[in-house]
């Protein structure tokens, strides 16, 4: 049995986590960290990882960039792997990640939807073949409570299609003035509004044809399901190093 505990446990990603983690014979969240107790848990909840003193395999985060911190200390103390579902980190945090990932198994992903990383792996191949006759463009949009933009998935294929061509691009957001596109450009765009998931467009615009691959999150359940199985895999996991997705769907494309 894996047993976890699950950071933010009370936000709308922790219930959503909480209640999908019963259909997992194979594994338990033992407990849960956040400010606010909603009472709603099976399990019990504490202020802080500090004031948590229960035996576990696996720390599960889906809070915000601001504790990771307290997510790298703790997991650093007890010396146990870390899944950081969290997205907005800035680049020093994320130097700090790559710092700990050297003494600690540590799974971090912009996305935990297995269809999201899916599209990943097959940008990474047709980008090279499609950069020369086709502008790209990346459109994502989220629900009017989202703080980041633009999104974690939106970058996080952003960086795979520019780290599988041979040539230097920069990334654009958004688009404002009188200018006309440049060739080395991938466009970004966010739209935030209503109660939208998660949905996002990454579009090949050639000259009389247009390619585009899409996914929409129907339900925060994708990301649910995808961080339960990384906690799973991670809890197999002895070996420092930064791990993702593509390490739990490994399969090659």
């Amino acid at each position: 049995m894996v047993k976890v505990i699950l950071n933010g446990c009370c936000g709308k990603m922790g219930t959503v986590i909480s209640n999908l983690a019963l259909k997992f014979p194979n594994l338990e969240i033992v407990a849960g960290i956040d400010k606010f107790n909603n009472g709603l848990t099976n399990y019990p909840v504490f202020e802080d990882l500090n004031s948590c003193n229960v035996e576990y395999d696996v720390l599960l985060d889906f809070s915000r960039a601001d504790a990771l911190k307290s997510i790298l200390d703790f997991s650093k103390t007890n010396n146990k792997p870390v899944v950081i579902c969290s997205t907005g980190y800035t680049k020093e945090d994320l130097a700090i990640i790559d710092e700990t990932s050297k003494s600690l198994p540590l799974f971090r992903s912009a996305n935990m939807s297995l269809g999201i990383n899916l599209i990943n792996m097959v940008l990474r191949k047709i980008s090279p073949v499609l950069y020369e006759n086709f502008d790209i463009e990346i459109i994502e949009k989220h629900h009017n409570q989202k703080v980041d933009a633009p999104s974690g998935t939106a970058l996080l294929l952003a960086h795979g299609i520019q780290d599988s061509l041979n040539t230097q691009t920069k990334l654009v957001q958004g688009r404002d003035g009188i200018s006309k596109r440049e060739k080395n450009e991938i466009g970004i765009h966010a739209v935030r509004g209503g109660s939208i998931v998660g949905d996002h467009d990454v579009i090949f615009a050639g000259e009389q044809e247009i390619i585009e691959i899409n996914h929409k999150a129907m339900s925060r359940d994708v990301f649910a399901m995808g961080a339960l199985k990384a906690c799973a895999y991670m809890a197999n996991i002895t070996a420092p190093g930064i791990y993702n997705m593509e390490d739990v769907i490994n399969i090659n494309i």
